[in-house]
């Protein structure tokens, strides 16, 4: 039987751990890894003769130029798990939001900011949440995520920000103290729950310091049911917080991380495979 060819976008001067679980997972499920390097296979002739060769691919990178990536690969007639279209659809913060809102799914309170500062400065006012949570709509790991105290700390940071980027579109949200809790899911099954907490008020992304597993109870099922329904992302992480005895959601993101216990990696990777390769028949 014919080797099935899996792509793999990724971001390093060497393989990762993740590339090299791939690595030996294909040996044991029979399929072939082409590894597709965000950094040096930018040249259009060579990225087109990488990818003729596969039958699907994986984006396994988080860095916001990798849609970019995906979408040139979408253009050579390709199919990409997750595709872009689910970068602008579910992983803007805002949208996320959104849909969360609309299918009554309980989130932090969240409001999009205006483009001008001295309007911003009413809507935080009105707004009324202090302290407040500042984030730009698109991002990773933790990074263009701060919490302001007051209106001239807010006023700063955004600043900050407009100076490096003026287009990315702000959201401010209520300040929820709580740990992150992670659900991983592959193909909309939960595979891994993943407790991160931190000493400071970030706990998500690189700020973790402390990870351990924790136990879905039946109102966090629910919720989980309700928003791969109204999400098209087939691999992802939902990051929750807890208000009281209360569920949030804070967001979802494509290509999480499999890196919250060494031990289970593999185990992960091999399921993401095992769907590519069902995927990769359709």
């Amino acid at each position: 039987m014919k080797k099935i060819v899996i792509g793999c976008i990724f971001k390093g001067k060497y393989l990762g751990a993740d590339e090299e679980a791939f690595i030996k997972l294909s040996k044991k499920k029979n399929v072939e890894m082409v590894f597709l390097d965000l950094e040096r296979d930018l040249d259009e002739g060579k990225l087109k003769e990488k990818v003729q060769r596969c039958n699907i691919i994986y984006n396994n990178s988080a860095e916001d130029f990798s849609i970019e990536f995906e979408k040139t690969i979408e253009e050579l007639g390709k199919k990409v798990i997750d595709p872009s279209k689910t970068y602008y659809s579910n992983e803007d913060k805002w949208i996320f939001y959104l849909k969360c809102k609309e299918h009554g799914i309980p989130a932090p309170e969240t409001i999009l900011l205006s483009e001008d500062l001295n309007i911003i400065k009413d809507e935080l006012k009105n707004f009324g949440k202090w302290p407040v949570i500042l984030k730009r709509v698109l991002g990773t790991c933790g990074e263009f995520v701060e919490k302001a105290g007051t209106m001239t700390e807010a006023a700063k940071i955004i600043k900050k920000w407009r100076m490096k980027n003026a287009s990315i579109p702000i959201i401010a949200q209520e300040f929820v103290r709580s740990p992150s809790y992670r659900v991983t899911l592959i193909n909309k099954k939960i595979v891994q729950t993943a407790l991160k907490e931190s000493k400071g008020w970030k706990a998500t992304g690189v700020y973790a310091k402390n990870i351990k597993r924790f136990e879905i109870d039946k109102s966090l099922h629910e919720m989980i049911k309700k928003i791969t329904k109204v999400s098209d992302i087939k691999i992802c992480g939902i990051d929750f917080l807890k208000k009281g005895n209360q569920w949030l959601a804070l967001e979802i993101n494509s290509a999480p991380g499999f890196d919250f216990f060494e031990s289970e990696r593999e185990k992960l990777l091999g399921k993401v495979l095992d769907f590519l390769k069902k995927e990769a028949k359709h």
